[in-house]
């Protein structure tokens, strides 16, 4: 993991005071999601307890709380069971299920659900663009592995008729 060494935007470098959480790489699908995911999100690294307080702080305080985070044990072994957000701290479950490797869970106590897409932390800039774009379409019928192999194989999608639950080019 490397450290970060230059201050926030909009920070002073002297001002030792001050701290600004960076900003998610996150989309989130609008209003209701009618696909299997509910948008991306692009850690900058693989320290669950480092990058789940900037996910939960970057979300809408009107969804409610988040309590709970879903990780799967293959993706995330080294996950905390908890890890404080700002003001609260929320529960990490484990799950053993292949289909969970590639979205984690947000839990929002009686609000709600979420399920992003988790594109790598090493993914290539364009990549992972064109994978929190099309996790985030409202439309898009594909799964987080679906749409992780065909990022892998180089192909964004256009030129593509083969998905899960449809036809034709998305």
């Amino acid at each position: 993991m490397n450290a970060i060494t230059k201050p926030a935007e909009g920070t002073t470098p002297g001002d030792g005071h001050s701290y600004r959480m960076p900003l998610p790489r996150l989309r989130l699908t609008p209003d209701v999601s009618h696909g299997p995911l509910d948008g991306a999100w692009w850690p900058r690294c693989d320290a669950l307890e480092l990058e789940l307080p900037v996910l939960v702080g970057s979300l809408d305080p009107g969804i409610g709380t988040v309590t709970r985070v879903t990780v799967a044990t293959a993706a995330w072994p080294d996950a905390p069971q908890e890890v404080r957000a700002p003001a609260h701290v929320i529960e990490v479950p484990l799950s053993d299920g292949a289909a969970g490797m590639h979205a984690v869970t947000v839990d929002c106590g009686t609000v709600g659900r979420w399920e992003p897409l988790v594109v790598p932390p090493d993914e290539p800039a364009g990549t992972a663009a064109l994978l929190l774009t099309a996790a985030s379409d409202p439309e898009n019928p594909l799964s987080a592995p679906r749409l992780l192999a065909l990022a892998e194989s180089g192909l964004d999608g256009q030129d593509t008729g083969e998905s899960e639950g449809g036809t034709g080019p998305r």
